[in-house]
């Protein structure tokens, strides 16, 4: 007997859109595919590609269910790490669903060497202050892979418009999925307002998101002048545009706004 589909209530039940204080969102504990507002647990199959891991739900291959699904197989997809809330079905589905495209999406989880989840130094127009990936030679990360159809990467451009999508180079970055099998250059989003550090010149990791807005409240008096005192006073005046516009640039006066130089000087052009 097949183990049974993950919770389709707990990884849809809210997101960090209309839910601030969850982002990233709920991250699915295993590979999977997002298919129609459902979530398909994915088989690893040591030493195989992608396409040739098993679904749980007695659908077999995930090539096979791709072409029965009637989307675009894998070799036709692109590859875009996620290191925030794109790896949470929850977002996902309001994301294309709200552009008219139908969100099939395999997500891998890879092993991604030189990067992690740091902090943009922007705040999301909804309140989070959402992720970054900051570059950390010699460290690697668990993260998931989405593989996305033409109209999807293009959408996943539309809804990001604080990032630049750059190709990572796998010399620097290389990718290797659980099954051991390597994957050609991902694509991953760079925050274009730099990542956030402290004071000391560290870049922040990505927390949880109460913990993380307190300890950006904490860094001046000026930014608790801007946006209050507490977490719950943060996302409120964070609604308001001249708000968050205030806070980039006291991010950046201060220092706390770092570029990225390492993931390429010249953004690519959306496709």
């Amino acid at each position: 007997m097949s183990a049974p589909e993950l919770n389709v209530d707990d990884l849809f039940a809210d997101d960090p859109m209309t839910a601030p204080l969850t982002y990233p969102g709920r991250i699915p504990p295993t590979s999977g595919l997002f298919a129609d507002g459902k979530y398909a647990r994915l088989n690893v199959v040591d030493g195989e590609p992608a396409e040739a891991w098993v679904l749980d739900t007695d659908l077999g291959r995930l090539d096979y269910r791709l072409d029965q699904l009637g989307v675009a197989p894998m070799s036709e997809r692109h590859r875009v790490i996620a290191v925030g809330s794109n790896a949470a079905p929850s977002q996902l589905h309001r994301k294309f669903v709200n552009h008219d495209v139908r969100p099939v999406i395999p997500l891998t989880l890879a092993d991604v060497t030189g990067i992690a989840p740091g902090v943009s130094a922007h705040i999301n127009r909804n309140g989070y202050i959402p992720a970054a990936p900051i570059a950390v030679p010699g460290e690697t990360s668990r993260l998931f892979v989405l593989w996305l159809d033409e109209p999807q990467f293009e959408i996943l451009d539309a809804t990001e418009p604080n990032y630049d999508r750059r190709l990572l180079p796998s010399d620097n970055f290389p990718v290797m999925l659980t099954s051991g099998v390597p994957l050609p250059a991902c694509f991953v989003y760079v925050g274009k307002h730099g990542y956030l550090s402290d004071e000391t010149g560290q870049a922040l990791r990505l927390g949880e998101q109460s913990a993380l807005i307190a300890r950006v409240i904490a860094l001046s008096a000026e930014l608790r002048n801007l946006c209050g005192s507490t977490v719950s006073e943060f996302i409120e005046q964070a609604q308001d545009v001249t708000v968050r516009e205030a806070v980039y640039e006291t991010f950046r006066l201060q220092g706390w706004a770092r570029p990225q130089p390492e993931f390429g000087g010249t953004p690519l052009p959306s496709m």
